[in-house]
């Protein structure tokens, strides 16, 4: 997988996002190992934006693995500045699970009330009706009927 291509208007405001990050990832004397890649991966899918020490004093080999990083990842080099190196990829879109057993939310009703003699406003009032509430025909909140079983059904239960 190719890394991601950025401008450099992109990359500035990235790298300036990136200034107060702590590294996430190290890299020790084992180098660019499998379970590094697999941790880095972790993190970017967690973060999209990371830091990486590489405690190599060799420029080219910490150059070599930021280019291998971002190949193996499909991320985008940001910044490699003395032993710190900058990764971007973007987080993926999280899937939401639809629960069954949901009941209804809060929800905001208007209650108007009209004056008896019809010469004042209506009084209005906003109301919050939590999901086991409901609102009766005088504009009381009350609590909602639980629903009937028959008798039949709660005898063979």
């Amino acid at each position: 997988m190719p890394a991601i291509e950025l401008r450099p208007a992109q990359r500035k405001e990235i790298r300036a996002q990136a200034h107060h990050l702590e590294p996430v990832v190290r890299i020790g004397g084992e180098g660019l190992t499998k379970a590094v890649i697999k941790e880095t991966d972790a993190a970017l899918k967690a973060h999209g934006l990371i830091k990486v020490r590489v405690f190599s004093d060799e420029r080219d080999t910490r150059e070599a693995m930021l280019s291998t990083l971002c190949d193996e990842l499909n991320a985008a080099p940001i910044q490699h500045i003395g032993k710190l190196l900058i990764l971007w990829r973007p987080i993926p879109p999280k899937e939401k699970a639809e629960r069954e057993d949901r009941g209804a939310g809060p929800k905001v009703v208007k209650i108007i009330k009209f004056s008896k003699s019809g010469n004042n406003r209506p009084q209005i009032k906003k109301v919050k009706v939590l999901g086991n509430e409901r609102v009766a025909a005088g504009g009381e909140i009350k609590r909602a009927r639980k629903r009937q079983t028959s008798i039949k059904r709660t005898v063979a239960d």
